[in-house]
């Protein structure tokens, strides 16, 4: 079996399984931040602070942040227009 990765949520470290996504970093960091995060009240963002999909395979050291949903798309489930 493969070495855990090692990543950053909010400052904090995690370890998490080779194929973990982003959201998977959040549960393991806080459970309930990732509740918020799959409800849509909730973002992950990457280092640089551009939201990123919580499906997104994590990498070792990746530094994520959360971040509250905000602005008049707040309740739009597409807020990036990504759907097709």
């Amino acid at each position: 079996m493969s070495d855990p990765l090692r990543a950053f949520v909010n400052a904090v470290p995690v370890s998490v399984p080779p194929g973990a996504t982003a959201l998977d970093a959040v549960r393991a960091w806080k459970p309930a931040e990732a509740d918020a995060v799959s409800a849509g009240a909730r973002l992950i963002t990457d280092s640089r602070g551009l939201p990123i999909d919580a499906a997104t395979p994590l990498q070792a050291g990746a530094i994520l942040r959360t971040v509250p949903r905000r602005g008049p798309g707040a309740d739009d489930p597409d807020p990036f227009g990504d759907s097709a």
